[in-house]
């Protein structure tokens, strides 16, 4: 079990430690509902060192991304960053993932803790361009600072101007006196707020400076267990769960990231799979009664039928009932649509709706 540089930190603090991606991690401190209302209404920071970090270095650089992304990354420019998917052969997504551009011919890519080792497997298998890949996923250290207040909290420990940075940027610079530090605004929690990309060996210093400004804005750590429930709240999707090795990024509603204005791995057939249309979807819904939805539970119809499955769920701490999502046969996808969460042995009645659920 690996720790990130903030293990001892997380323990002294009394955390609840769980092993999650082959890492020792806080799934909570106080509680789950106490660290989502920190985050939806003031200031939180998550530990997300376990997340993974490759470099692709060289003049061929932005073709290899190309050819193993959906999205189209030449429209990135320096500062700016992508969601992405990575696509196999079969159909599926090998994981999704960030894209940073970090200079003319360098990108800084972001991937799940869980599928390091595939991910630079296969982009490594790829890559025949002879591009420079360095793997620094155990040197690096992150910090997810989300919430309403993290602007105005963070601002006295960089001259980054954060109160102006847009949603999907990034700039480089020194943060809590380190240099070279990336800070960017790409945040899973539809919160706001920003991500701290920094050596190890500094963590201490940036964890301890960001806990003495936040103080006045009663900054609090908060467990993967929150991150969870509030990336749900927004619809964002979570590897494993939501999309995986078998589901189309069409099937799951990332079309949006997904460009045939170039050819990447699989893109014919997904291509297809655009044009034709798919026999399931990702569906978002809310329950209309007592109960909480949970990853892989059945989706009903009315009369009892099985349409799918749920692929993620819980009680939402902001809207006080359950919501979840789940992939059902197309003619069940369309919002609105009653549909049935097979809940011990009851279907318990719910509706198919728009994301986000959480409108902020």
């Amino acid at each position: 079990m690996k720790n990130t540089a903030l293990t001892h930190i997380h323990e002294s603090l009394g955390a609840k430690m769980v092993p999650f991606a082959g890492y020792n991690m806080p799934v909570q401190y106080e509680g789950i509902n106490i660290e989502h209302e920190t985050v939806r209404n003031g200031v939180g920071v998550f530990d997300v060192s376990h997340m993974g970090e490759f470099f692709l270095k060289g003049e061929n650089a932005l073709q290899l991304i190309q050819k193993v992304t959906s999205n189209d990354a030449s429209l990135l420019h320096i500062g700016k960053v992508q969601y992405s998917c990575m696509p196999n052969n079969e159909g599926g997504i090998v994981d999704d993932l960030l894209v940073y551009q970090i200079g003319n011919e360098e990108y800084m890519l972001v991937v799940n803790a869980s599928n390091i080792e595939k991910d630079w497997n296969w982009i490594s298998k790829h890559n025949n361009l002879h591009v420079e890949m360095i793997n620094k996923s155990d040197e690096i250290s992150l910090l997810a600072i989300q919430g309403p207040d993290a602007a105005e909290a963070l601002q006295p420990l960089t001259s980054i101007d954060l109160f102006n940075m847009k949603y999907y940027n990034f700039e480089i610079g020194t943060f809590a006196g380190i240099e070279n530090v990336i800070v960017s605004a790409t945040g899973y929690t539809g919160s706001g707020g920003f991500e701290i990309y920094f050596k190890n060996k500094d963590a201490e210093q940036i964890w301890n400076k960001v806990f003495n400004v936040g103080e006045k804005f009663g900054i609090k750590p908060i467990g993967l267990a929150a991150r969870d429930t509030l990336r749900l709240e927004m619809g964002f999707c979570l590897y494993g769960n939501d999309i995986n090795d078998t589901t189309s990024p069409i099937e799951a509603g990332l079309g949006w990231i997904t460009k045939f204005t170039k050819d990447f791995i699989n893109s014919e057939n997904l291509k297809n799979q655009k044009e034709t249309g798919v026999t399931k979807k990702l569906v978002a819904f809310e329950i209309s009664d007592k109960g909480i939805p949970r990853h892989g539970y059945e989706i009903v119809t009315e009369n009892g039928e099985i349409i799918g499955e749920v692929t993620s769920g819980t009680m939402s701490p902001s809207l006080k009932k359950g919501i979840g999502m789940g992939y059902v046969t197309k003619e069940f996808s369309k919002i609105g649509t009653q549909i049935g969460i097979q809940i011990r042995n009851k279907a318990i009645p719910a509706v198919v709706v728009k994301l986000p659920f959480y409108k902020g």
